[in-house]
C-alpha cells in the first residue's frame, strides 16, 4: 500500500544508509528529501523535514537505486507461464522488470498495450526471436524451424518499440530447437548486430552446447541461467569450459543468474563463486511455475547468492548498476539534486529460512534481504518478502489471476 495514494507535499526518507550508488557515497545514515515533482531536493544527515512533508523512517535500513530484475515473465494472459507484474515488482522492491522473451513480434503490440503501459513498474523487454514468443512454452516451441522467424517483422517491431525493447532473446536449448543446433543463436546474433542490440541467450539442455553459444556471443550480450546444474550444461563440469566462461566474462559477456524453476544450482554457483567467477547480474526468471516453489522474489534470490559467498556490495550492484548498464538506464547520479527519485529501502536481517534451488536441493539462509519501501518519484510503497500464493489467487490491483 502506498504511503499516500495521492501524494501531496514533499517526501522525506529518513535514517537510511546508502549502498550501490557508486564511489563517493558511503553507508553513513542520511536523509533524502524528495519534492512534489518527484525529484531529489536535498540530502544530508541533519536535514529537517518541512512541516508539510510525509516521512518514511528507514530506521537504519539500507537504501539503493531501485532494483532491476533482468529476467522475468510478465505477459500475463498472453503466455501460459507469465505472472502479473505486481507479483514481482514494486511490492517486492523492484522498480524495473525486464521481460525475457515472453512476446515475439507477432504479439508484442498486445504485451505493450495491456501490460507494459498500464504497469506501475518500468517494464523493458527482450523480444523473442520466435514470432509467437512463449505463447504455449511447454507445448509449442517458438523455434521449430525457419518458418518460426520473420526477420522483416522483427526489424519493424524493434524500430517501432525502441523505447522498451532492449535486446533479442533466444532459448538455446535442445528442448526448444530440437536438432536445429546453433543456427538460431547465429541468427539472433546477426539480427541483434544489425539492430545494435544485445542478445540474451538462455542456456540449458544441448544441443547446442554451452561452449558453442558462448563462441557466438560478444561484449554486452547476456548468458542467462549461467549457474544451471543441467547435464552437459553446467560450467563447472569441465575445466576448459569454466576457463572459457571466465574469458568471456572478462571480455564483457554478461553472466546472469536467471534462477527460474529449473536453472539455478547451489553447487554450480558455490563452486563458481569460490573460484572467483561472480554473476554480473542477479535475476529471478520469475514465472507461474517458479515463484511459489523455488524463486519467491528478487530479494530471496539475492540472499541465496550472499549465502553462497558473493559479497554484499556486489549483490546490490548486480540488481542496480549492472542491469541498468545492459538495458540503457543511467548507472550513476541517482542521488543528484534534480534527479527523479527511484530507490529501494531494505534490510539485511538475521534469518534461518529454509530454501531450495531449482533441483530441489535445500539450504538455509542465515541472512535475508528484505525490502521495506519502494520509492518512485514522490510515492513510497510498502514492500515485503513474497508469500507463496495459491494458484488462481486474484491480483489485488486488477482482479485477474496472478498465477495461471
Amino acid at each position: 500500500m502506498s504511503l499516500n495514494s495521492e501524494p501531496s507535499g514533499p517526501l522525506l526518507i529518513s535514517n537510511v544508509r546508502p549502498v550501490g550508488f557508486g564511489a563517493g557515497v558511503d553507508g553513513s545514515l542520511t536523509n533524502i528529501l524528495i519534492g512534489e515533482d518527484g525529484c531529489v531536493l536535498a540530502l544530508g544527515s541533519h536535514m529537517q523535514a518541512p512541516e508539510t512533508a510525509r516521512v518514511v523512517d528507514g530506521q537504519g535500513s539500507w537504501i539503493s537505486p531501485g532494483w532491476t530484475d533482468l529476467h522475468a515473465h510478465v505477459w500475463r494472459g498472453g503466455t501460459d507461464i507469465s505472472i502479473d507484474p505486481s507479483v514481482c515488482g514494486i511490492e517486492r522492491g523492484v522498480t524495473t522488470i525486464v521481460d525475457a522473451g515472453s512476446a515475439g513480434e507477432a504479439n508484442f503490440a498486445g504485451f505493450r498495450e495491456f501490460i507494459i503501459e498500464p504497469a506501475r513498474e518500468r517494464i523493458k523487454a527482450f523480444l523473442n526471436l520466435g514470432s509467437i514468443g512463449l505463447t504455449a512454452s511447454r507445448q509449442v516451441s517458438e523455434l521449430t524451424d525457419m518458418r518460426s522467424v520473420n526477420i522483416d517483422r522483427i526489424m519493424a517491431c524493434v524500430e517501432a518499440n525502441r523505447d522498451v525493447i532492449v535486446g533479442i532473446k533466444i532459448r538455446a536449448s535442445g528442448m526448444i530447437t530440437g536438432g536445429w543446433g546453433i543456427t538460431p543463436v547465429k541468427l539472433a546474433k546477426r539480427i541483434a548486430k544489425i539492430l545494435k542490440l544485445p542478445v540474451m541467450a538462455h542456456v540449458g539442455e544441448p544441443p547446442p552446447l554451452i561452449d558453442e553459444v558462448l563462441a557466438e556471443l560478444g561484449p554486452g550480450d547476456v548468458v542467462t541461467h549461467c549457474f544451471n546444474g543441467k547435464y552437459a550444461g553446467s560450467i563447472i563440469e569441465d575445466d576448459d569450459l569454466f576457463a572459457m566462461a571466465e574469458r568471456c566474462a572478462a571480455e564483457g559477456i554478461r553472466l546472469d543468474v536467471g534462477h527460474g524453476g529449473a536453472s539455478f544450482s547451489f553447487r554450480t554457483a558455490k563452486v563458481a563463486i569460490e573460484r572467483g567467477l561472480l554473476p554480473f547480474t542477479i535475476s529471478t526468471d520469475a514465472h507461474a511455475r517458479s515463484v511459489d516453489g523455488k524463486v519467491w522474489d528478487l530479494g530471496t534470490t539475492m540472499s541465496k547468492l550472499i549465502a553462497l559467498g558473493m559479497p554484499f556490495d556486489k549483490v546490490i550492484e548486480a540488481v542496480t548498476i549492472a542491469p541498468a548498464s545492459i538495458i540503457g538506464l543511467p548507472v550513476s547520479g541517482h542521488l543528484d539534486i534534480g534527479r527523479r527519485a527511484e530507490f529501494t529501502v531494505f534490510d539485511l536481517a538475521d534469518s534461518d529460512l529454509a530454501v531450495i534451488d531449482s533441483s530441489g536441493q535445500p539450504a538455509r539462509l542465515k541472512q535475508l534481504i528484505e525490502p521495506r519501501w519502494t520509492v518512485l518519484g514522490n510515492s513510497a510503497t510498502r514492500a515485503s518478502r513474497y508469500q507463496p500464493l495459491v494458484k488462481g489467487s486474484a491480483c489485488p490491483h486488477c482482479g485477474g489471476a496472478l498465477l495461471r
